[in-house]
């Protein structure tokens, strides 16, 4: 049975419900404040284990980043392979407005901090058919991106959060590529998302790319098939958007461990991702398989998927 090795980050979130996303030299007082285990890394393994997949999580912890293995191993994620390092686990600082919208601040802690001895270790636990999932919030992402396609895996990214290393990384190792609009035009270096679109897709004709639109839905290029297509997205009231994203690509990888197409695995990705935008929260905003079984049986695309 294929798995999911996810080498990412760990993340103890602060979260602080504002009635506005504080601004340029403002001050504001929060309505409250959550503490929350996240990191794009776990709530992505999470996420996936939650959809049915076997997942392997490789990463750091401080000495605080219990409760970040406790809530992996609640759902039979394979922890073995988290160092414990010295010093803080990785930090997130977020705000939440009434509307939903968040704003992160991002502190790398242990996740900057990855020995090379780590990368090896996960490529000695790959098999055939393994996926390897990668995100932007750790060290030597593009060596370990490089590393494991000559491994001979299937390796995902997810360009999140982008930044100037990003241009250095070799896109085109990759089997999967998924972004936000934002992360694409960072990524193509291009103010306008389907311009972004078009030139990734020149740029690294190989590699199948999933761009995600919020509430406008999502675009993606499969490579196999040079076909790109789009798909509109599930309407809900958002209460907080952070990890909706996460949950999106969890399930995502999911469907493509299980050995579903990109098309196939898209709306059960897209129903978790709206879900998890209207919970409180990062990890425990991810739903299970059964609510977005759910949500797929009740509720409806605003656009089907069509050629694009």
């Amino acid at each position: 049975m294929a798995r999911l090795l996810n080498l990412g980050s760990l993340c103890i979130d602060l979260v602080y419900g504002v009635p506005a996303l504080a601004g340029a030299g403002e001050t504001i007082a929060s309505t409250e404040r959550q503490v929350f285990a996240g990191g794009k890394g776990l709530n992505q393994s999470l996420a996936a284990a939650l959809a049915g997949a076997s997942v392997m999580h490789f990463g750091a912890v401080g000495e605080d980043g219990d409760m970040l293995l406790d809530i992996l191993r609640s759902q039979d994620v394979d922890v073995t392979g988290v160092l414990r390092l010295p010093g803080p686990s990785g930090h997130a600082v977020i705000q939440v407005d009434n509307a939903g919208q968040n704003a992160i601040v991002i502190s790398g802690g242990s996740n900057r901090n990855l020995p090379g001895s780590l990368l090896d270790t996960m490529l000695g636990a790959l098999e055939a058919g393994d996926w390897v999932l990668l995100q932007n919030e750790t060290n030597d992402v593009g060596t370990a991106m490089r590393a494991a396609a000559d491994a001979g895996a299937k390796v995902a990214f997810n360009l999140a959060p982008p930044d100037e290393r990003i241009h250095d990384y070799p896109i085109d190792a990759l089997s999967l590529l998924i972004a936000n609009e934002p992360e694409a035009c960072a990524l193509a270096r291009t103010a306008e998302s389907a311009q972004a679109f078009d030139a990734l897709i020149d740029r690294y004709p190989h590699v199948s790319i999933v761009m995600t639109r919020g509430k406008d839905g999502l675009c993606f290029y499969d490579a196999a098939s040079q076909a790109r297509q789009q798909m509109g997205a599930y309407s809900v009231q958002p209460v907080d958007e952070t990890a909706a994203g996460d949950a999106f690509v969890g399930y995502l990888m999911a469907g493509l461990v299980s050995g579903a197409s990109i098309s196939e695995a898209l709306p059960k990705a897209s129903a978790a991702g709206a879900l998890a935008v209207t919970r409180e929260g990062a990890a425990p905003s991810i739903p299970n398989a059964a609510a977005v079984a759910d949500m797929l049986e009740r509720a409806t695309l605003s656009a089907p998927l069509s050629e694009l």
